[in-house]
């Protein structure tokens, strides 16, 4: 294998292992964020709510 071989092969792995890494984050996320009460959920504005400012 050249050298541009080993290199190729590095980035595509590391892009692979960070790509299924933030897809595991994000499932879990999602399904984590079922069960927090809709008061408490900072992160999404719910419909007629102006937390925005």
């Amino acid at each position: 294998m050249t050298h541009l071989g080993y290199l190729l092969a590095g980035w595509g792995i590391a892009l692979v292992v960070l790509g299924l890494y933030g897809c595991a984050v994000i499932r879990r996320g999602r399904r984590m964020a079922g069960s927090v009460p809709e008061g408490e959920r900072r992160w999404i504005a719910s419909r007629g709510d102006n937390h925005g400012g």
